[in-house]
């Protein structure tokens, strides 16, 4: 991490408690982490980031794997993919939905055309072009990362429209229920 990137992150975590630091490095594992690690890029103590992490378990936020004789912690990422999910589908009506789907889809359709590639794999194997500057090989870079993150939130605001029926279904049962309940 670069010292710029580091003095970014000292300032961004200064406001914050010990513990929202670890759940902010938890909340952001790609793989099975240490107790040690986790603790050490939260700047916080063994014992407030081994509790945190317990608690974050007994929620069932995080997994613990064991990995020989070292206990590791990851996010539970099925519980992460719903959250996503519930949380376009509150924010969001159906039709925004549709219309950020319709933007992405073009925005895509917009590369394929530029590039003549169909898919991102296809531009970044174009990377070792040897005719590219440098200028080009950052934009397609660029490019290649957008697109990948446009793929996922595609996929995500496709689940969302899927499941958009059923949430509602379901929170309207929750408010009748609810109601019932006090009067």
């Amino acid at each position: 991490m670069s010292e710029s990137s580091q003095d970014g992150v000292q300032s961004w975590t200064e406001s914050m408690s010990a513990r929202d630091r670890i759940r902010a490095v938890a909340e952001t594992l790609r793989e099975p982490r240490s107790v040690n690690w986790i603790s050490e890029q939260a700047d916080a103590a063994w014992s407030t980031t081994n509790e945190e992490l317990q608690d974050l378990v007994d929620q069932g936020q995080l997994r613990r794997v064991e990995s020989g004789e070292t206990t590791r912690y990851l996010p539970d990422y099925t519980r992460l993919l719903f959250e996503e999910i519930r949380t376009l589908i509150e924010e969001n009506t159906r039709e925004e939905l549709r219309n950020e789907l319709a933007a992405i889809t073009e925005e895509i359709e917009e590369w394929q055309a530029t590039y003549d590639v169909e898919t991102w794999e296809e531009l970044e194997q174009s990377l070792a072009d040897g005719d590219l500057a440098s200028a080009e090989l950052r934009e397609r870079r660029d490019v290649i990362a957008f697109w990948r993150e446009n793929e996922e939130d595609r996929r995500l605001i496709k689940h969302a429209l899927e499941l958009y029926s059923d949430v509602e279904a379901a929170r309207e049962q929750m408010t009748d229920v609810a109601n019932h309940a006090t009067s």
